[in-house]
């Protein structure tokens, strides 16, 4: 149920997981940095290799977080957390928002309303970093949602770092505004696309938290 922007920006310390997606780069840090915890009393190197093993297992737990929220009021809310990157108008007269996602951000994305899912996406390309111009190019996942509003589209885009991005539901599915939707594996970039006539409400360099920040404006 939603809440006040003030409260929805709290995560839950009680609520906090780890994302679906992740055990592929979390499993083996982890078990490596168990392993030579298990032997660094009775081996030099397993106890040179303890220290860097066990800060990567810990830094992997923190870059996969996936705290709960209490979902903000708005009818389009941020997809992802990070900084606005660009707002730009489009031909078609809809606006994109750009949000750049850090490697110390959320790498969870949520839907930013409710509605239907009537298309997912996989689009192959480059890996240059997000922030880069040239990221028009790179590997996305492009996503179409049914909603009162009509058809939003959302994109998810790889960068240097983030080879994978993750989707969490299929085609025909029925979300929840804020519902969790899919994972991009580190720092990235989100776009979405408001229609045409839908005022935006944030400003280039804010920045967002997904399923909390309101990105239109009544």
């Amino acid at each position: 149920m939603p809440h006040s922007q003030t409260s929805a920006h709290r995560d839950s310390l009680k609520g906090v997981s780890i994302a679906r997606g992740a055990s592929p780069w979390l499993l083996p840090t982890v078990a490596t940095a168990a392993l030579s915890l298990a032997r660094a009393r009775k081996s030099k190197r397993a106890a040179a290799i303890a220290v860097p093993a066990t800060a990567l297992a810990a830094g992997m737990l923190w870059f996969f977080r996936d705290p709960e929220r209490e979902i903000a009021r708005g009818r389009v809310i941020s997809p992802a957390d990070g900084v606005v990157q660009s707002i730009m108008p489009w031909k078609d007269g809809r606006t994109r928002v750009a949000i750049f996602m850090s490697p110390l951000n959320v790498h969870v994305n949520r839907a930013p309303l409710a509605g239907t899912v009537t298309s997912v996406e996989h689009v192959p390309g480059g890996f240059v970093p997000a922030f880069n111009k040239e990221s028009e190019n790179n590997e996305r996942v492009v996503w179409h949602f049914d909603t009162e509003l009509g058809d939003i589209e959302m994109v998810q885009i790889a960068g240097a770092v983030a080879r994978r991005i993750v989707p969490y539901v299929p085609q025909g599915t029925k979300v929840e505004q804020g519902d969790r939707i899919g994972l991009i594996r580190f720092g990235s970039r989100v776009d979405i696309y408001l229609p045409e006539g839908v005022e935006v409400a944030v400003e280039v360099g804010q920045p967002t938290t997904a399923g909390v920040t309101r990105i239109d404006r009544d």
